[in-house]
């Protein structure tokens, strides 16, 4: 049997890996692969994965832990959607607060599993306006340099750094940037993309399928300082059952716990990273699902997805990453919940909030000699 493709798009929170991982999943079922996508997090109920299973693909999830900590869960994956569907392609996307993807990830699979796949070069991705401040080319929000350390970490092990969202920023300030990451990381090849737009797909499509992961040395990592910069991150995720007499809009209730709770982060001066939630029907609609995300504390709330129809009953799904403490997080979810408008009904069936504990990869090879 030939090699299965493997393809990890990495990227911090909020540079829009689910958008790019279907965007790369359509591409290549259309060119006649079968694809199969890995999630993962460090807590349970994704988005991710409600996103991308409402969009047909087959999708397993991987709760609990990064790729790097949970190296066998990742390969019990592999093959459990290689019993089901016996996919040519795997699509990986890692949990955005991770690093050292190369020495924890690739080059193990290489050296235990080289027969069974063929690795592609690891793409990160950029959010442009996110990345504009953290080189200075900008004012603006900030993470703090503890957490800045994981960001600049997941740049510098990049085989491709992915400049995303491209339509946000002016064509001197992206070129700007562009040379900014050029000089910085000068191990890696820069590309711009717009995923959303369809912009520039082609050219990063052919790198990921058609090249290998060159072999090179692994960067340091500084496994207290990557520790401690995660710690500083709160998570929140939670599902939420909604319910109404009569039916109603989607988007509109989205976009008010979406505002409540980016107001109320605000003032908290907690430092948002990514806001995301799905709304799906009980009933009617099927594989429908509403989106909506928030990417930074000065952003408008973007609503990716809607139903084309009014629903009485759906599951929310959220969320929420921050600079903050975790029960910040949860306070804020529950003000907004309470906040619900009187013609509907919210129970929150699950809630969890938490700081990622510390990494401890199952393999780390330094070198593939």
């Amino acid at each position: 049997m030939s090699r299965a493709r493997y393809i990890m798009i990495g990227g911090f929170l909020g540079a829009g890996k689910t958008t790019c991982v279907a965007a790369l999943a359509q591409h290549l079922t259309k060119t006649g692969s079968t694809v199969g996508l890995i999630t993962n997090d460090q807590g349970r109920e994704l988005v991710d994965t409600a996103m991308l299973r409402a969009k047909g693909f087959a999708t397993e999830e991987i709760p609990g832990g990064c790729f790097c900590c949970r190296f066998n869960s990742l390969v019990d994956a592999a093959n459990k959607l290689t019993e089901q569907s016996r996919p040519n392609v795997f699509i990986a996307e890692p949990v955005g607060s991770c690093t050292d993807l190369v020495a924890t990830v690739t080059y193990p699979l290489r050296r235990i599993y080289g027969g069974d796949f063929s690795i592609a070069p690891l793409s990160v991705l950029v959010d442009p306006i996110r990345a504009e401040r953290i080189f200075g080319l900008s004012e603006g929000g900030q993470f703090s340099e503890k957490v800045t350390y994981i960001y600049r970490k997941q740049l510098e092990e990049a085989d491709l750094i992915v400049i995303n969202k491209t339509d946000l920023l002016e064509p001197a300030a992206l070129a700007a940037l562009h040379d900014k990451l050029t000089e910085e990381f000068p191990n890696a090849e820069v590309l711009q993309i717009s995923a959303r737009n369809s912009k520039s797909l082609e050219e990063w499509f052919a790198r990921i399928t058609e090249a290998e992961q060159i072999a090179r040395a692994v960067m340091e990592v500084d496994y207290e300082l990557y520790a401690e910069g995660e710690a500083l991150l709160g998570w929140l995720n939670a599902t939420v059952q909604l319910r109404a007499a009569a039916p109603f809009e989607a988007g509109p209730v989205l976009q008010q716990f979406a505002t409540d709770i980016q107001s109320q982060l605000n003032e908290a001066s907690a430092e948002i990273a990514h806001l995301k939630m799905t709304l799906s029907p009980d009933a009617g609609l099927d594989g429908q699902v509403a989106i909506i995300n928030l990417v930074r504390n000065d952003f408008v709330p973007e609503l990716s997805a809607d139903l084309d129809s009014p629903i009485e009953s759906a599951q929310l799904i959220i969320n929420l990453r921050a600079e903050a403490d975790p029960e910040t997080l949860k306070s804020t979810v529950e003000t907004a919940l309470a906040n619900t408008p009187k013609a509907l009904t919210a129970t929150l069936d699950h809630l969890e909030h938490f700081r990622p504990g510390k990494p401890e990869p199952t393999h780390r090879v330094t070198d593939l000699m």
